[in-house]
Protein backbone atom coordinates (compact mmCIF):
# COMPACT_ATOMS: atom_id res chain seq x y z
CA UNK A 1 0.00 0.00 0.00
CA UNK A 2 1.90 2.81 -1.24
CA UNK A 3 1.42 6.11 1.30
CA UNK A 4 2.28 9.94 -0.09
CA UNK A 5 3.31 11.52 3.48
CA UNK A 6 3.44 15.23 2.78
CA UNK A 7 5.02 17.11 6.12
CA UNK A 8 7.80 19.09 6.74
CA UNK A 9 7.95 18.44 10.41
CA UNK A 10 11.41 16.24 10.21
CA UNK A 11 10.82 14.75 13.68
CA UNK A 12 7.03 13.50 12.27
CA UNK A 13 8.01 13.24 9.25
CA UNK A 14 10.68 9.94 10.18
CA UNK A 15 8.78 8.71 13.00
CA UNK A 16 6.07 7.80 10.34
CA UNK A 17 8.90 7.16 7.54
CA UNK A 18 9.97 4.66 10.01
CA UNK A 19 6.76 3.37 11.83
CA UNK A 20 4.30 2.94 9.07
CA UNK A 21 6.33 0.18 6.73
CA UNK A 22 5.87 -1.98 9.88
CA UNK A 23 2.03 -2.20 8.69
CA UNK A 24 2.46 -2.89 5.76
CA UNK A 25 3.01 0.55 4.07
CA UNK A 26 5.12 1.75 1.70
CA UNK A 27 5.80 5.16 2.47
CA UNK A 28 7.02 8.60 0.21
CA UNK A 29 7.73 11.29 2.01
CA UNK A 30 7.23 15.14 0.43
CA UNK A 31 7.75 18.55 2.47
CA UNK A 32 6.04 20.65 -0.02
CA UNK A 33 2.68 21.40 -1.73
CA UNK A 34 4.11 21.43 -5.15
CA UNK A 35 5.64 17.59 -4.78
CA UNK A 36 2.60 16.39 -3.45
CA UNK A 37 0.71 17.66 -6.22
CA UNK A 38 3.17 16.13 -8.55
CA UNK A 39 2.91 13.19 -7.04
CA UNK A 40 -0.29 12.22 -5.41
CA UNK A 41 -1.42 10.22 -8.62
CA UNK A 42 1.01 7.26 -7.64
CA UNK A 43 -0.06 7.22 -4.07
CA UNK A 44 -2.97 5.13 -3.05
CA UNK A 45 -3.17 6.93 0.46
CA UNK A 46 -2.48 10.67 1.02
CA UNK A 47 -1.29 11.80 4.39
CA UNK A 48 -1.40 15.51 4.27
CA UNK A 49 -0.22 18.37 6.07
CA UNK A 50 -1.71 21.73 6.20
CA UNK A 51 1.23 23.52 7.25
CA UNK A 52 3.54 23.79 4.48
CA UNK A 53 5.92 26.12 3.18
CA UNK A 54 4.56 27.15 0.17
CA UNK A 55 1.06 26.63 -0.08
CA UNK A 56 -1.71 26.08 2.57
CA UNK A 57 -2.63 22.25 2.71
CA UNK A 58 -6.36 22.87 2.38
CA UNK A 59 -5.40 24.40 -1.31
CA UNK A 60 -3.69 20.76 -1.98
CA UNK A 61 -6.42 19.19 -1.01
CA UNK A 62 -8.79 21.41 -2.94
CA UNK A 63 -6.53 20.68 -6.06
CA UNK A 64 -6.26 16.78 -5.28
CA UNK A 65 -10.24 16.33 -5.04
CA UNK A 66 -10.92 18.23 -8.29
CA UNK A 67 -8.99 15.45 -10.01
CA UNK A 68 -9.18 12.48 -7.76
CA UNK A 69 -10.78 10.07 -5.50
CA UNK A 70 -7.36 8.72 -3.67
CA UNK A 71 -7.76 8.07 -0.12
CA UNK A 72 -6.78 11.34 1.78
CA UNK A 73 -6.18 11.92 5.17
CA UNK A 74 -5.42 15.39 6.83
CA UNK A 75 -2.89 15.32 9.78
CA UNK A 76 -2.13 18.86 11.06
CA UNK A 77 -1.39 20.72 14.48
CA UNK A 78 -4.45 23.10 13.78
CA UNK A 79 -7.53 22.03 16.10
CA UNK A 80 -10.09 24.68 15.19
CA UNK A 81 -13.26 23.38 14.20
CA UNK A 82 -13.08 25.42 10.90
CA UNK A 83 -10.37 23.84 9.70
CA UNK A 84 -11.98 20.74 10.29
CA UNK A 85 -15.25 21.07 8.72
CA UNK A 86 -13.84 23.05 5.54
CA UNK A 87 -10.97 20.05 4.99
CA UNK A 88 -14.03 17.39 5.22
CA UNK A 89 -15.97 19.53 2.95
CA UNK A 90 -13.49 19.82 0.51
CA UNK A 91 -13.42 15.88 0.51
CA UNK A 92 -10.66 14.62 2.64
CA UNK A 93 -11.70 11.18 3.96
CA UNK A 94 -10.91 11.53 8.08
CA UNK A 95 -8.47 14.46 9.59
CA UNK A 96 -6.41 13.70 12.64
CA UNK A 97 -4.74 16.47 15.37
CA UNK A 98 -1.39 16.47 16.12
CA UNK A 99 -0.13 14.75 18.34
CA UNK A 100 -1.13 11.64 17.30
CA UNK A 101 -0.41 7.88 17.86
CA UNK A 102 1.23 5.80 15.66
CA UNK A 103 -1.32 2.95 16.20
CA UNK A 104 -4.37 5.73 15.73
CA UNK A 105 -3.21 6.65 12.36
CA UNK A 106 -2.98 3.34 10.94
CA UNK A 107 -6.42 2.16 12.17
CA UNK A 108 -7.82 5.41 10.95
CA UNK A 109 -6.02 4.73 7.64
CA UNK A 110 -7.47 1.16 7.57
CA UNK A 111 -10.89 2.03 8.52
CA UNK A 112 -10.69 5.19 5.27
CA UNK A 113 -9.78 2.35 3.02
CA UNK A 114 -12.44 -0.37 3.83
CA UNK A 115 -14.84 2.50 3.38
CA UNK A 116 -13.41 3.57 -0.02
CA UNK A 117 -12.12 0.62 -1.48
CA UNK A 118 -15.21 -1.91 -0.27
CA UNK A 119 -17.95 0.14 -0.74
CA UNK A 120 -19.95 -2.44 -2.34
CA UNK A 121 -18.76 -5.41 -0.70
CA UNK A 122 -19.09 -6.64 2.62
CA UNK A 123 -16.34 -6.81 4.98
CA UNK A 124 -14.53 -10.61 4.80
CA UNK A 125 -15.44 -11.74 8.43
CA UNK A 126 -19.34 -10.81 7.44
CA UNK A 127 -19.17 -8.83 10.77
CA UNK A 128 -21.90 -6.16 11.24
CA UNK A 129 -22.17 -2.69 12.50
CA UNK A 130 -23.54 -2.17 16.36
CA UNK A 131 -26.86 -0.95 16.94
CA UNK A 132 -27.60 2.98 17.93
CA UNK A 133 -29.55 2.20 21.20
CA UNK A 134 -32.60 4.38 19.72
CA UNK A 135 -35.86 2.35 19.32
CA UNK A 136 -36.67 5.35 16.63
CA UNK A 137 -34.02 4.52 14.30
CA UNK A 138 -32.63 1.49 11.94
CA UNK A 139 -29.58 -0.62 13.04
CA UNK A 140 -27.34 -2.64 11.23
CA UNK A 141 -26.15 -2.14 8.09
CA UNK A 142 -28.66 -0.50 5.66
CA UNK A 143 -28.75 -2.57 2.43
CA UNK A 144 -30.15 -0.28 -1.27
CA UNK A 145 -33.69 -0.20 -1.42
CA UNK A 146 -35.11 -3.41 -2.74
CA UNK A 147 -31.55 -4.24 -3.96
CA UNK A 148 -31.48 -1.90 -6.91
CA UNK A 149 -28.19 -0.09 -8.00
CA UNK A 150 -30.09 2.74 -9.85
CA UNK A 151 -32.95 4.35 -7.86
CA UNK A 152 -34.94 7.62 -8.78
CA UNK A 153 -36.42 9.65 -5.93
CA UNK A 154 -38.24 12.58 -6.86
CA UNK A 155 -35.76 14.33 -9.25
CA UNK A 156 -33.04 12.73 -8.27
CA UNK A 157 -31.36 9.42 -9.74
CA UNK A 158 -28.25 7.71 -7.91
CA UNK A 159 -26.57 4.91 -9.69
CA UNK A 160 -24.39 3.05 -7.08
CA UNK A 161 -22.56 1.47 -9.39
CA UNK A 162 -21.27 3.94 -11.21
CA UNK A 163 -20.97 6.13 -8.21
CA UNK A 164 -23.31 8.85 -9.80
CA UNK A 165 -26.03 11.09 -8.57
CA UNK A 166 -28.15 13.32 -11.03
CA UNK A 167 -31.10 15.78 -10.69
CA UNK A 168 -33.43 15.70 -13.36
CA UNK A 169 -30.33 15.53 -16.43
CA UNK A 170 -27.62 17.17 -14.68
CA UNK A 171 -25.14 15.65 -12.77
CA UNK A 172 -24.46 16.05 -9.10
CA UNK A 173 -20.49 16.58 -7.76
CA UNK A 174 -20.50 14.70 -4.85
CA UNK A 175 -16.74 13.30 -2.46
CA UNK A 176 -16.83 10.05 -2.26
CA UNK A 177 -17.94 10.35 1.56
CA UNK A 178 -21.09 12.79 0.36
CA UNK A 179 -21.45 10.31 -2.46
CA UNK A 180 -21.58 6.68 0.19
CA UNK A 181 -23.77 9.06 2.65
CA UNK A 182 -26.30 9.78 -0.16
CA UNK A 183 -26.95 6.76 -1.31
CA UNK A 184 -26.85 5.60 2.86
CA UNK A 185 -29.61 7.81 3.74
CA UNK A 186 -31.84 7.58 0.34
CA UNK A 187 -31.35 3.43 0.92
CA UNK A 188 -34.81 3.85 3.30
CA UNK A 189 -36.92 6.91 2.53
CA UNK A 190 -39.27 7.96 5.08
CA UNK A 191 -36.93 5.93 7.45
CA UNK A 192 -35.08 7.35 10.20
CA UNK A 193 -31.73 6.20 10.13
CA UNK A 194 -29.69 6.62 13.65
CA UNK A 195 -26.86 9.10 13.99
CA UNK A 196 -24.29 5.89 14.92
CA UNK A 197 -26.04 4.10 12.51
CA UNK A 198 -24.75 6.12 9.49
CA UNK A 199 -21.18 6.41 11.10
CA UNK A 200 -20.72 3.05 11.39
CA UNK A 201 -22.33 2.61 7.88
CA UNK A 202 -20.59 5.28 6.15
CA UNK A 203 -17.25 5.89 8.48
CA UNK A 204 -16.86 2.54 9.54
CA UNK A 205 -18.01 0.70 12.83
CA UNK A 206 -14.21 1.72 14.16
CA UNK A 207 -14.84 5.90 13.62
CA UNK A 208 -13.25 7.94 16.46
CA UNK A 209 -14.63 10.69 18.32
CA UNK A 210 -17.68 13.02 18.10
CA UNK A 211 -20.50 12.68 15.07
CA UNK A 212 -19.55 16.19 14.00
CA UNK A 213 -18.48 15.00 10.43
CA UNK A 214 -22.44 13.64 9.90
CA UNK A 215 -23.90 17.09 10.18
CA UNK A 216 -21.26 18.74 7.76
CA UNK A 217 -21.65 16.11 5.11
CA UNK A 218 -25.21 16.61 5.95
CA UNK A 219 -25.37 20.03 5.14
CA UNK A 220 -23.05 19.76 2.20
CA UNK A 221 -25.83 17.44 0.24
CA UNK A 222 -28.61 19.40 1.47
CA UNK A 223 -26.53 23.01 -0.30
CA UNK A 224 -26.41 20.60 -3.02
CA UNK A 225 -29.73 18.84 -3.85
CA UNK A 226 -31.35 21.46 -3.09
CA UNK A 227 -34.66 21.27 -4.07
CA UNK A 228 -34.39 17.92 -5.32
CA UNK A 229 -34.16 16.15 -2.10
CA UNK A 230 -35.03 16.90 1.81
CA UNK A 231 -33.13 15.32 4.40
CA UNK A 232 -34.94 16.00 7.83
CA UNK A 233 -32.83 16.12 10.91
CA UNK A 234 -34.55 13.80 13.87
CA UNK A 235 -33.70 15.65 16.87
CA UNK A 236 -31.25 13.13 19.26
CA UNK A 237 -32.06 10.00 16.77
CA UNK A 238 -30.85 10.82 13.33
CA UNK A 239 -32.01 11.79 9.22
CA UNK A 240 -34.84 10.68 7.13
CA UNK A 241 -34.93 11.21 3.49
CA UNK A 242 -38.66 12.29 2.67
CA UNK A 243 -40.64 10.85 0.32
CA UNK A 244 -40.96 13.07 -2.68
Amino acid sequence: MRVLLVEDDPAIAEALVDGLPRYGFEVTHVTTAAEALAGFDDAEVVLLDLGLPDADGIEVCRTIRATSDVPLLIITARSDEVERVVGLELGADDYLTKPFGLRELVARIRAVLRRTTAVATPDADGSDAGPSGSPAATTGPIPAAGGTQVQTIGRLRIDRDARRAFVDDDEVSLTPKEFDLLATLASRPGVVLGREDLMNEVWDEHWFGSTRTLDVHVGALRRKLTGALEITTVRGVGFRVEQP
